[in-house]
């Protein structure tokens, strides 16, 4: 049984240096913007100083000025950590579904097979297949110990439970708190373009008593553009981020199911 115990899984955890993400995302926006929405073919006479042809949105974009590269880089940083996270949480989960892993453990246990549910475990992998394994493990040895009282043992699987379960958790929650802050950055980025683009506009209006059409486009191009870039953002990061911690909230309660399962299944079986 004691070989069974020992195979863990290791899971995918994702990216821990998130750092080299965000960098990657500001070379990539940065060559997008230069390249694709500042493409001369995208202008009048080809001169991205002029306006962008008729109906043409790159370089429209293109127009939003030095802020769009910055609002872009959060969007990327999005997607790219949220790409991360599904990959992370659902290795987390394991291979079978998770909600009948739980309830096939539970059902192990109340007939008093720990062997089954180990086996269930190594076959299931992931996070919670690691916490319950561990669990298990602690059960398996407060079993055959001698020298601890009831109330002694139950305490120390219980604590068992906790470590594992704060040696995984964190592990799910890993750049969560990057998007959380992109929430609202990009919103705020987005309101600094919008601001700056008015400035310029008005800049063109009050430009010599006569109207810089070309600079006055600039200017609502500039604010809308940024505008409309920080919203996208903000809004793509709180979907991700209330839907993985939704995710990570599901795994969370599994455990403390299957942790209660069997601590409960010790006290009943033991005197």
């Amino acid at each position: 049984m004691e070989t069974t115990v020992q195979n863990k899984s290791k899971s995918f955890t994702g990216i821990k240096s998130a750092g080299l993400v965000i960098l990657a995302c500001l070379v990539i926006a940065i060559l997008i913007f230069h390249f694709v929405f500042g493409n001369p073919s995208n202008f009048m006479n080809n001169d991205p100083n002029n306006h962008p042809l008729p109906g043409n949105l790159l370089g429209t974009i293109y127009k939003g000025g030095i802020i769009v590269p910055i609002i872009q880089t959060l969007l990327l940083t999005v997607i790219a950590l949220s790409v991360e996270r599904f990959f992370a949480i659902k290795s987390a989960h394991g291979k079978g579904n998770l909600v009948k892993f739980v309830r096939s453990v539970k059902e192990t246990l109340a007939k008093g097979d720990i062997k089954a549910a180990q086996e269930l475990c190594n076959k299931q992998k992931g996070s919670v297949a690691n916490v319950v394994l561990s669990a298990l493990k602690k059960y398996d040895e407060m079993d055959k110990d001698d020298t601890l009282a009831k109330d002694q043992k139950l305490v120390a699987i219980q604590k068992e439970i906790e470590e594992a379960t704060a040696l995984e958790l964190p592990m799910l929650e890993q750049n969560l708190p990057i998007i959380a802050t992109i929430t609202t950055l990009g919103t705020l980025m987005g309101l600094l373009g919008t601001v700056i683009g008015m400035i310029r506009s008005f800049a063109a209006l009050a430009n010599a008593g006569a109207t810089d059409s070309i600079a006055l486009s600039q200017g609502i191009s500039e604010a809308l553009i940024n505008t409309a870039f920080g919203i996208l953002t903000g809004a793509l990061a709180v979907i991700s981020y209330n839907y993985f911690t939704s995710k990570i909230d599901k795994i969370t309660y599994s455990i403390d199911e299957v942790g209660f399962s069997i601590v409960q299944t010790f006290a009943a079986t033991h005197k």
